[in-house]
């Protein structure tokens, strides 16, 4: 194991930070929030639980995505978390699309603030803005949740070195074979 760096050395290795962060399974979410008539939405796997009392979460969103400065602007965001088998989901919110394609032909609900709360999750929750703070390149929201909506009892979508866990709809998850290494210098 390498030694930490001496205070005003050189900062972590962008490349060896992701390899390690990697390592830290996460599960994976739709964040979605909607404006004048539009859904926007984004995967996000930057999500947590801050507090039961009140119930409050956190999501963090890059500066660029386009859903940052409407959930800013609008002061509310609906988080899905996908199942297992939800894979496409998870892939297609990620997408660098037109916000338009990212829900062609996909059927949602609205919640209580309007947004699009995805089908067939493990359950969605809305949340109305309390704080907002700007970190390196990133916003984070912390947001008091005022609407829950449970879904199905089946395994999450999780993801861990670069991959998806994969299930059968029983409560086991495995992983598949790692990924190739890249051969990028």
């Amino acid at each position: 194991m390498s030694a930490a760096p001496e205070p005003g050395g050189a900062p972590p290795d962008p490349a060896v930070f992701r390899r390690l962060m990697g390592r830290w399974a996460t599960g994976v979410s739709v964040v979605t929030a909607r404006e004048d008539g539009h859904d926007l939405g984004l995967t996000v796997n930057a999500f947590l639980s801050v507090a039961l009392v009140p119930p409050t979460v956190l999501i963090s969103l890059s500066h660029d995505a386009d859903t940052t400065p409407v959930i800013g602007r609008t002061r509310h965001f609906a988080v899905n978390l996908l199942a297992f088998d939800q894979r496409g989901l998870s892939e297609r919110f990620a997408k660098t699309l037109p916000p338009a394609e990212k829900f062609r032909g996909l059927p949602v609900e609205r919640g209580n603030t309007g947004a699009a709360l995805l089908p067939e999750t493990l359950g969605s929750l809305e949340a109305r803005v309390a704080r907002e703070l700007d970190v390196a390149d990133h916003r984070l929201f912390v947001g008091e949740v005022v609407a829950l909506h449970p879904g199905r009892e089946v395994p999450p979508l999780l993801f861990f070195g670069s991959r998806y866990a994969e299930s059968d709809g029983s409560r086991t998850l495995t992983l598949g074979p790692p990924p190739a290494p890249s051969t990028k210098g």
